[in-house]
């Protein structure tokens, strides 16, 4: 047997060699050995790792979340034992950029704060519908196109999976402007969401007026162009009204509620201003009404069940909300398996 280079000749008698033959076999049995463990290794380094929460488990954090958009301010409190489900609570017409109002408005995370379910709050999204829009806001000097539903149905889920945040075990809880985004999104991501609330929401886009309405609403909050969420004969205004998305719903345990618009407990005005914002919760709360009654009426006509709650007082005011999500919270619980 030769060292060193092997003329390409001496091949066929080297390869002869029965003693070679041995060599090479136990050579390659050493080989087969030393790789097994090591291959194992960097197969148990390439599979992803259990999630980890970094904040502990009931704590309090806010994330800022990779979007299309730009990051995304997202209020955080982590399930009292370190679970999977989450509850998405979307803030209304007037949403600030540093806090969502479920947030400082309500205490729904001292209502949460010994459950075994995590609390998402979203911040911004002043007049968006939570919807993907066509264009930037034409009137404001909007810089970026709102792209809500792919933020909350697959980039925050997404992002949210790797502190250990369940994709498919969520509920959605929607008031006013985002009530009816709560069930469209709902309704159209039903591998995400397990349970769906809204309160005092416009649930009946499609009627005569309503658009309308919308359109004076949005101008109203931050100066938006509803023509540049969709244009009037797109089909997503359709896509996004609860009314003609309705039959998606079925199967979906639901609460859905709206005052009376006659004040109630929690309007108590002490001056001039007061009384003009009471008049004004009144008003809305009356719109509110008829179309939350016009989608109680649409789903039993299509046999899908919800619970419906219609107080005999109650204007378009956060502590009313605060009211429901209390009412809601043990279906809540129990649609999530916690």
């Amino acid at each position: 047997m030769r060292f060193g280079r092997t003329p390409a000749s001496g091949l066929s008698d080297a390869s002869s060699d029965p003693r070679l033959h041995r060599r090479l076999r136990a050579l390659v049995a050493i080989a087969a050995a030393v790789a097994m463990p090591f291959s194992a290794t960097v197969a148990a380094s390439a599979a992803p790792a259990t999630p980890v929460l970094r904040a502990p488990a009931g704590g309090y954090e806010e994330l800022m979340v990779p979007s299309v958009m730009g990051p995304v301010k997202v209020q955080v409190q982590w399930a009292k034992n370190g679970g999977s489900a989450a509850l998405y609570l979307l803030d209304g017409m007037a949403a600030r950029d540093d806090k969502n109002a479920w947030s400082f408005e309500t205490n729904a995370m001292q209502q949460f704060a010994n459950d075994n379910v995590t609390l998402v709050m979203p911040v911004g999204g002043m007049s968006s519908f939570y919807a993907d829009w066509v264009s930037p806001s034409s009137l404001n000097g909007q810089k970026t196109t709102y792209k809500w539903e792919t933020f909350l149905t697959e980039e925050l889920p997404n992002f949210l999976a790797g502190y250990g945040v369940s994709k498919t075990n969520n509920g959605i809880i929607g008031l006013s402007m985002s009530g009816s985004a709560a069930l469209s999104l709902a309704a159209m991501h039903r591998d995400q969401f397990k349970y769906a609330g809204s309160f005092s929401g416009a649930l009946n886009l499609s009627q005569p007026g309503m658009r309308e309405a919308v359109r004076v609403a949005m101008l109203r909050w931050g100066a938006y162009s509803s023509d540049s969420l969709a244009p009037p004969w797109s089909p997503q205004w359709l896509r996004m009204d609860p009314f003609t998305v309705a039959a998606q719903l079925k199967g979906l345990p639901m609460r859905i509620s709206a005052g009376s618009g006659l004040p109630g407990q929690y309007n108590n005005p002490r001056n001039p201003g007061e009384v003009f914002d009471t008049g004004v919760g009144m008003g809305i709360e009356a719109v509110t009404l008829i179309s939350t009654r016009s989608f109680e009426s649409r789903l039993k006509s299509i046999g899908v069940p919800a619970t419906f709650d219609f107080p005999a007082t109650g204007t378009h005011t956060w502590k009313y909300w605060e009211d429901q999500l209390w009412a809601g919270r043990p279906q809540i619980l129990a649609a999530l398996g916690v």
